[in-house]
């Protein structure tokens, strides 16, 4: 698996300036992981991680790093968390398939109607910040119409500006309408992987209660609840349980 050797995008605001930036760390990380000092690597990844920074190419080299150690949970979970900055990563998307054929769960998902697959899909095919930016694009372009069909003195300008507003104004709604699910989504629905190698779900936030069934490492789950350090989760196939906190890894 190839590493991502070019500088990685900086979200946070601050670092501290006494310590190696996070640009020497990326790189001598990098230079551990193609010296197979996978332990290293991934330690300093995520040194960063702990400073503040996040970028699809951070993630997709420490989820590189999980791969070679052998920790398949890890592996897809950060490979997962890069996809969430960057959905269309063709790098990100190949790696994590090859992690998931690795994962002992195959747990197949309920089946839903084509068209809410297919609005499923579409919402998820950019970030949050992808679709804000579209949106923001298209809403100056039917302002700029307006203002065309408003103050132009020329027939044809008049003309051509009301044609584009009336295209784009419904187009303008469907791109915020997307827009607004996908924020609603980012808010309000939350996945995790799990992380331990093998797990037996409990039926109740107790670890005396109940096995419900049993789970391994590298299965994505939705959580839907939260009591103290126990974690509600819901698999694709409906199945409902819950788990220890430090046992699934949030996306």
């Amino acid at each position: 698996m190839k590493l991502r050797l070019t500088a990685f995008l900086i979200l946070a605001m601050s670092f501290n300036l006494t310590a190696q930036s996070p640009e020497e760390l990326f790189k001598k990380a990098n230079d551990f992981y193609r010296q197979k000092s996978y332990d290293k690597s991934i330690e300093l990844y995520n040194e960063i991680i702990n400073s503040g920074y996040e970028s699809p190419a951070l993630y997709y080299n420490l989820g590189n790093a999980y791969f070679k150690s052998g920790k398949i949970g890890y592996a897809i979970l950060y490979y997962e968390k890069g996809l969430k900055l960057e959905p269309g990563d063709e790098d990100i998307l190949y790696n994590l398939r090859i992690a998931r054929a690795r994962t002992v769960d195959k747990v197949e998902e309920v089946p839903r109607i084509f068209l809410v697959e297919w609005w499923d899909a579409l919402v998820a095919s950019l970030s949050l910040d992808g679709w804000a930016v579209i949106v923001i694009s298209v809403y100056l372009i039917f302002m700029a119409s307006l203002g065309g069909y408003f103050l132009s003195r020329k027939i044809n300008i008049q003309k051509l500006s009301f044609f584009t507003a009336s295209f784009v104004l419904p187009v303008l709604i469907i791109l915020s309408i997307i827009l607004y699910t996908r924020y609603n989504r980012e808010e309000s629905v939350r996945y995790g992987v799990m992380v331990e190698s093998v797990y037996s779900v409990k039926a109740a936030p107790d670890e005396n209660s109940n096995d419900a069934f049993v789970v391994h490492e590298g299965l994505k789950m939705e959580l839907i609840d939260k009591v103290g350090d126990w974690l509600k989760i819901k698999l694709p196939d409906g199945k409902v349980g819950w788990v220890e906190s430090n046992a699934v890894g949030q996306i």
